[in-house]
C-alpha cells in the first residue's frame, strides 16, 4: 500500500514558481526573449490552470478524492482525462512553462524538469500502482488507450 506524502503536489508547485522567480532575478542565465513574446506564457499559464481545476471538478463529480493516495472510488476517464492520464499534473506543468515564458530568461525554466521529476517519481508512479489495485483491468485497459502525460 502507497503511503500518504506530507508534501502536496501545489505545495511542489509553488516553490518550483518560487525558485523560478530566484533563477530568474539571481542566476537568469541570459535573457531567451522579452516582450511582446513573453507574452505567449500567459496563453500557457491559463491553459494550465483551466486543465488543474476543471480536472480537480471533474474529480469532485464522480465523489473520488482529489489528494493523492487517497481511496479512489471512481475512475475518471473523460474531460481532459480522454487525453492524458495526468491533467492536474500536465496542469501545473502548464502553468510553469507558462512562468517561464513570461520570464524570458534560461534560469526561470531550469526548475521545470526538477518538478516533472519529483512528481513522477513521488507520485504519479505510486498512485498508478494504487489505480491498479484499485480498478484492475479497467485502469489497465485505460492506461493503454491514455498516454502518461501527452
Amino acid at each position: 500500500m502507497e503511503q500518504k506524502r506530507k508534501i502536496k503536489p501545489p505545495i511542489y508547485l509553488l516553490l518550483a514558481l518560487l525558485l523560478m522567480e530566484a533563477m530568474h532575478r539571481w542566476l537568469p542565465l541570459g535573457q531567451l526573449w522579452g516582450t511582446p513574446l513573453s507574452y505567449a506564457g500567459i496563453a500557457l499559464l491559463v491553459l494550465g490552470a483551466v486543465m488543474t481545476i476543471l480536472s480537480a471538478a471533474a474529480f469532485q463529480r464522480a465523489g473520488t478524492g482529489i489528494v493523492p493516495f487517497e481511496e479512489a472510488t471512481a475512475l475518471v476517464t473523460s474531460g481532459f482525462f480522454r487525453h492524458t492520464r495526468n491533467p492536474m499534473y500536465l496542469g501545473m506543468v502548464l502553468i510553469l512553462l507558462g512562468v517561464a515564458v513570461l520570464r524570458g530568461s534560461l534560469g526561470a525554466f531550469l526548475p521545470i524538469p526538477l518538478f516533472v521529476w519529483v512528481i513522477q517519481s513521488q507520485f504519479i508512479h505510486g498512485e498508478e500502482r494504487f489505480m491498479e489495485a484499485a480498478f484492475g483491468g479497467a485502469y489497465l485497459d485505460y492506461k493503454r488507450r491514455v498516454r502518461r502525460w501527452l
